[in-house]
């Protein structure tokens, strides 16, 4: 059973051995929006009131009795309040001491969430030193750990092992290390967490822990403690796992030491670790020796790769197709293209971002006519990489007046309303030789993605086939078919639209009558 799953069940043991009884209350009823909002209002405006004030105003309210209907008034008032601290915890207060509130493990974890995210560290310790171990559950240690984390409160999430008997507090530090290097990123407040748990508990950090500190130091930038971590393990026999082999492999090909990370991923295939982690570390070598033009190595791996077993997906195709359109050996990278009978959208980009590479437009707009036709739908990415390949990045000036860059994007974002935007990409452009103009396709695309883009992009895609520029003209037609609306994008991903129309045989009429149709 995986580490997580096993704490998680030992955690549910533990709160069931301990827990009040609770007699089963039936399922709350709706709330009363008028209700909801009257007592958001009170606690709003007299949040700062003296106690008798605002007790005599929310007295006069008519709440609910039943302990179910209190619990989801609750929860419905604190997720209006989800960074301020102080009207939840009146409002706490006058339900316990006027109706008898007593919190769940869900009211729980929301209360707590809502001191954590406010930063009222001291409030936030006293409250969960103060709730009964019943109602601790993973969600309201998680909410704890990311409240007392980020203020560096290292001996406050360390006391939160005393909260639960010894035999479960190796997982539980598990538990603490993952939130705290995963959700708050804090691989330094991770590692002090540990090492007074062993000096003042006496436990012994896992394996679990070191491959969280060691991943979240390489993600942090942090390698040299990264590092330290790895020789830790070592000295202390501790075998490291595929996960933190990877993300050493990955850290060390960011900072250009190729041979190093080849060590590494050798030293990885000796001990027979490669293949056991689900090949995720063959992909990384494979995609960053495409990355750097070594096609020769990628190809040498991706046959071990082949050889030992390890699932080929799409991604390692899509870098190995791009990796030989990158150096020019296009025949060979549309041999592996064409050899592979299911295609799916990485291997589509890959081919795509190899063709834009070397500076065939036309051929890529093929390939994504390809792509539609066979059923893989096309996402943001896929858009602005073929206007990138076909106008760069700086756009460049058509024949026509009417289709040219500057009256099609730069018109665009002035007849959004987005002229701030527009005077910024002006000016970069008339200051060339100090700031490069690089002119954002993705803002374009979200600015227009709505009922009036649809026309927009219909416009200008047939005006552009008009002046020639058939495979820009298709882009443009098939975003405004397929991806301008939340609808449109729905419906293609259903499959309702299986085919890219092709309207160059027809003239400018029977165009739009079949467009119509």
């Amino acid at each position: 059973m995986p580490p997580r799953l096993l704490f998680r069940r030992l955690l549910s043991s533990a709160i069931a051995a301990r827990a009040p009884e609770v007699s089963s209350a039936a399922a709350p009823r709706p709330t009363d929006p008028a209700l909801l909002l009257r007592l958001c209002t009170v606690l709003y405006q007299h949040q700062n009131a003296p106690d008798g004030a605002l007790q005599r105003r929310l007295s006069a309210l008519q709440l609910p009795s039943a302990p179910a209907d209190l619990r989801e008034l609750f929860l419905q008032a604190s997720a209006r309040f989800p960074l301020s601290w102080r009207p939840v915890h009146r409002l706490v207060a006058h339900l316990t001491a006027r109706h008898g509130f007593a919190h769940s493990p869900t009211t729980a974890a929301r209360f707590l969430d809502v001191l954590a995210k406010s930063s009222n560290v001291d409030l936030l310790h006293s409250t969960l030193l103060s709730l009964p171990p019943g109602l601790l559950s993973d969600a309201a240690l998680r909410a704890a750990i990311r409240g007392l984390a980020p203020a560096r409160e290292v001996g406050k999430v360390s006391a939160l092992l005393t909260l639960f008997p010894e035999a479960h507090r190796p997982r539980l530090l598990d538990f603490i290390t993952e939130v705290v290097c995963s959700v708050c990123k804090l691989p330094d407040v991770a590692e002090k967490v540990i090492k007074q748990a062993e000096h003042r508990y006496g436990l012994a950090r896992s394996g679990r822990c070191c491959e969280l500190l060691v991943v979240a130091y390489c993600r942090a930038g942090m390698f040299a403690e990264a590092c330290s971590v790895w020789n830790g393990m070592e000295k202390r026999g501790i075998e490291p796992g595929a996960v933190a082999y990877e993300e050493i492999v990955v850290t060390l090909f960011k900072n250009n030491r190729f041979s190093d990370a080849m060590k590494v991923f050798d030293g990885m295939r000796k001990r027979g670790l490669s293949a056991a982690g689900g090949g995720a570390c063959y992909h990384a070598v494979v995609s960053w020796l495409c990355k750097e033009g070594r096609t020769w190595c990628a190809f040498m791996v991706f046959a071990e790769m082949v050889k030992k077993g390890v699932e080929v997906d799409g991604e390692v195709l899509g870098d190995l197709v791009y990796g030989l359109l990158a150096r020019r050996r296009v025949r060979e990278g549309y041999n592996v293209f064409h050899g592979v009978k299911e295609k799916d959208i990485a291997l589509y980009h890959g081919m795509m971002k190899g063709l834009v590479r070397i500076k065939r437009a036309r051929e890529a707009t093929e390939v994504f006519r390809e792509m539609v036709a066979s059923g893989c739908e096309p996402n943001m990415h896929t858009y602005i990489m073929l206007l990138q390949g076909h106008l760069g990045k700086r756009g460049r000036k058509g024949r026509d007046p009417l289709v040219n860059f500057e009256s099609i994007f730069v018109g665009g974002l002035v007849k959004a309303g987005r002229t701030l935007e527009a005077t910024k990409f002006v000016e970069r452009t008339m200051w060339g030789g100090v700031d490069v103009p690089r002119f954002d396709y993705n803002k374009f695309l979200h600015y227009f993605s709505n009922e009036e883009g649809v026309a927009m992009f219909e416009e200008v895609g047939m005006r552009l086939r008009e002046t020639g520029h058939v495979d820009l003209g298709d882009i443009f037609l098939t975003y405004g078919e397929r991806m301008a609306t939340r609808d449109r994008r729905r419906r293609a991903m259903n499959g309702r639209l299986t085919e890219l129309q092709d309207y160059s045989s027809l003239s400018p009429s029977q165009e739009s009558e079949a467009r119509s149709i």
